[in-house]
């Protein structure tokens, strides 16, 4: 029998704010175990909240680059649990009347994992969210072997989560819906999105049902998945899991469970979680929040969005749709190509070099696009010099490694080493003439029909050159001259 799989995420995104969700404790990443902390965030007794600002900004923002509706009036809930990592025994978040509901996230190729990229079933899909709120994270435990401590710096910071319609259809897509939503918040700058250090989190509820029926599956969680890949890995093996138990004839039934990366497992946490298990109110210390400041605020800091920059690429400086999808999908690689290309004769040649040459060098020395000794317009000099005939593809090549190397420019490696490619017609004629009177055989060869001698007296002006000779005027000129 074959299954179909259905797939929801709930992604927590860290946002990029100065102090905490509702006190003015600083966020830090990498600070001393519970420094950062006060008696807000720390739930202590007659302490106030106070909304960050920014926070709600950036919820606001994001909400409009993914086409959300942005709610005139949100308020704030108290959500009841009592866990070691909640400080105050409830977490203040929204419930019934969220920031954000709606919208979507687009999918392109280059989101997709590498080995899924040939075999995408739904080319172009847009994942539907069912809505974004604003919440306070929790505190971080770390288990020892005989005891636990907990970490409240992070307790009180300023958590989206985004929600997406049950309609992701295999780990696959869900990878993709992951990356290409973490390079649209690093396009608005909300979040850096890093999963190596929580800033983006997911939590995953997946069901499978057989084809013919259309009723969902028991929806079960893997919770808090701190990965991309590891995403992909729990769902893969959530989703057979599944598929065998029902074919074993056991009943599934909604249950949470955590996942396992060094045994490649999920594995039971607690059974039948509910929303009216959370017995949430409205937060009787926060007032509801008027947005329509908020938004027109906010809409004149739309960024231009990734799939608008892949398709403007294209038009502006004619490169492939693959290429223009590779420089868009890091920011700080868009910023190096729009600066080199900006007065670029051929901006598909400086795309090229980015692509090819500069990402090689930058990976064998172990450098980001930030630690480029080669500033843009360096290389846009280096470009023209080729496109010019002033040097070779081949001599270009050497002046390329020079300047990764000593961060010299483009024009003065060529002077110091006089490699200036000779493109003086008089000159080259010369030199053809003297190639030509000295090899009779490979001439005649040529009049006779046998075109691969011309490439032999190429080789032999360029060699008499100092490898200095422009090949395309070499090869125009000797053409020339042996068809008469």
């Amino acid at each position: 029998m074959n299954y179909i799989a259905t797939i929801g995420l709930e992604v927590h995104v860290q946002l990029k704010t100065r102090s905490k969700m509702f006190c003015a404790s600083p966020v830090e990443f990498g600070a001393e175990p519970n420094t950062h902390t006060c008696p807000v965030c720390l739930g202590m007794p007659g302490a106030l909240p106070v909304m960050n600002h920014d926070a709600l900004r950036m919820t606001v923002l994001t909400g409009l680059m993914l086409g959300c509706g942005i709610a005139p009036i949100s308020k704030f809930d108290r959500k009841n649990y009592f866990y070691p990592d909640m400080p105050k025994n409830y977490q203040i978040s929204q419930y019934d009347m969220p920031l954000c509901t709606n919208g979507s996230v687009p999918l392109h190729n280059l989101a997709y994992p590498k080995d899924a990229q040939k075999n995408i079933a739904t080319p172009d899909k847009e994942v539907h969210l069912v809505r974004i709120h604003l919440e306070e994270d929790v505190a971080k435990s770390f288990h020892f072997e005989n005891s636990t401590g907990i970490d409240f710096n992070r307790a009180g910071t300023p958590l989206m989560e985004i929600v997406t319609q049950p309609e992701i259809n295999s780990p696959e897509e869900a990878s993709a819906f992951l990356t290409a939503l973490k390079q649209i918040l690093i396009y608005g700058a909300v979040s850096d999105a890093d999963m190596e250090k929580g800033q983006l989190r997911c939590d995953c509820n997946v069901s499978v049902r057989p084809e013919h029926k259309s009723a969902l599956g028991a929806k079960i969680e893997i919770k808090n998945m701190n990965s991309i890949s590891g995403v992909r890995r729990a769902l893969a093996h959530e989703i057979q899991r599944q598929i065998t138990l029902l074919e074993s004839g056991e009943q599934l039934e909604q249950e949470t469970r955590g996942w396992d990366d060094v045994a490649g497992a999920t594995f039971l946490m607690r059974t039948k979680e509910f929303a009216h298990d959370y017995r949430y109110f409205p937060d009787p210390d926060l007032p509801p929040v008027k947005t329509d400041v908020l938004v027109a605020e906010m809409r004149e800091r739309v960024p231009e969005l990734p799939k608008a920059k892949r398709a403007r690429f294209v038009e502006q400086y004619q490169v492939s749709p693959y290429d223009a999808a590779v420089l868009a999908n890091d920011l700080e690689l868009t910023r190096y190509f729009e600066a080199a290309a900006k007065d670029a004769k051929k901006p598909k040649n400086i795309a090229n070099w980015i692509l090819n040459d500069l990402q090689n060098a930058l990976g064998g020395a172990g450098k980001a696009i930030h630690d480029c000794p080669i500033p843009p317009e360096a290389l846009d000099e280096l470009v023209n010099l080729i496109d010019s005939g002033k040097i070779s593809g081949k001599q270009a090549k050497e002046v390329f490694a020079e300047m990764f190397v000593s961060g010299k420019r483009a024009a003065a490696i060529v002077q110091e080493k006089g490699i200036e490619q000779l493109s003086d017609v008089s000159a080259i004629e010369a030199v053809c003439d003297e190639v030509i009177a000295a090899n009779t055989k490979p001439v005649a060869d040529f009049k006779a029909g046998n075109v691969a001698s011309l490439n032999f007296l190429k080789g032999q002006v360029i060699k008499l050159s100092k490898g200095k000779a422009n090949p395309q005027i070499v090869g125009e000129i000797l053409e020339k001259k042996l068809k008469k």
